[in-house]
């Protein structure tokens, strides 16, 4: 069987889930992998077959989505003859994770896709939603067309929602308390962050940025340049984590046991969704970072929360349930006993 795996790269959440899908579902098929747009911050450290530029969303550095800028970026023309030019008919599945340019040529082409995302699971009927119908939540329905949807969030809503795939590394690393709180904001600046986190002086803060290459060490703050291996030591040693409302961070702040809170990112539906549904298990949130805020942030500090998640190891589990109906089968008996 021929996959091809389409991942979206902005962001970081969907790269890190895939590092943890691509070994497996190598072990099922023949899988080329093609991804879209580059605002991410880490290597996939696999052969990428295709790499496309998509439909992308630029951040802003106030707390959300700066639509204009996304909107000069934006390139119909070139859109419409990549998904033309991908040899979409060589494949026999598409498994997709919110990437518009394989989404789209595999349904002008009748090409089974199997959408595996954690947008699926903020659209299911029985997550929460924030809010009334709006433009943001009409292009996450309709941004990456799929034959079947599966998804991903904080809990398991319904039958077509799994739990977050949490990354070995996170699995496998030794938890501690040092005293820190690790904070991941990108859509802040980091001039902005410090402003305000210095106003509380007597807490580490250990600041990750995508806008320093080198340590930055003020007072109290130290402020990281983006590194997987500084960030998960950072994480599984702090005392909390203050990140966006997106999924991967939350996800595996809460399977480490760490306090959480989250700042939804202004403009992003599903950060909203995200942020409605962390607070609906206990998980602070705050509108937006500020020197407004600091009181705020001082009673999350001061209370003593622990949210209980069970996250198992079920990665391989969910392929094999997905993949069953295209299966030859004679390998079926082997994938149920």
């Amino acid at each position: 069987m021929r996959i091809l795996y389409a991942i979206q790269g902005t962001g970081n959440g969907h790269l890190t889930r895939a590092k943890e899908i691509i070994p497996l579902l190598q072990e099922k098929g023949e899988v080329d992998i093609l991804i879209s747009g580059n605002e991410n911050n880490i290597s996939l450290d696999f052969e990428i077959k295709y790499s496309v530029k998509g439909l992308n969303f630029t951040f802003g550095k106030k707390g959300g989505i700066d639509f204009w800028s996304s909107f000069k970026k934006m390139n119909l023309v070139r859109f419409y003859k990549e998904i033309k030019q991908l040899p979409i008919k060589e494949y026999d599945l598409l498994i997709n994770d919110f990437e518009p340019v394989s989404a789209w040529a595999a349904k002008l082409n009748n090409v089974n896709i199997i959408s595996l995302s954690h947008q699926n699971a903020v659209l299911d009927d029985a997550s929460p939603k924030y809010g009334t119908f709006r433009i943001e939540k009409f292009i996450l329905k309709h941004y990456a067309p799929a034959t079947t949807r599966f998804g991903f969030h904080f809990k398991t809503y319904s039958s077509a929602i799994f739990s977050p795939i949490i990354r070995k590394k996170i699995r496998n690393i030794k938890i501690r308390n040092k005293g820190h709180i690790t904070v991941y904001l990108p859509s802040y600046k980091v001039d902005k962050i410090i402003q305000v986190l210095s106003k509380i002086p007597l807490v580490k803060w250990h600041v990750f940025s995508k806008e320093e290459n080198k340590f930055i060490f003020k007072k109290n703050i130290t402020v990281f340049p983006i590194s997987e291996f500084y960030f998960i030591k950072s994480m599984a040693s702090s005392a909390g984590v203050l990140c966006g409302a997106g999924f991967e961070t939350p996800s595996e702040a809460l399977y480490l046991k760490k306090k959480l809170m989250v700042i939804p990112m202004k403009n992003q539906y599903e950060q909203q969704c995200n942020a409605l549904a962390l607070k609906e298990m206990g998980v602070h949130t705050l509108k937006k970072l500020n020197k407004k805020q600091v009181s705020k942030l001082l009673k999350w500090i001061q209370a003593d929360t622990n949210i209980d998640v069970k996250y198992p190891d079920i990665t391989e589990d969910i392929l094999d349930a997905i993949l069953l109906p295209y299966y030859n089968e004679s390998v079926i008996p082997t994938i149920l006993s």
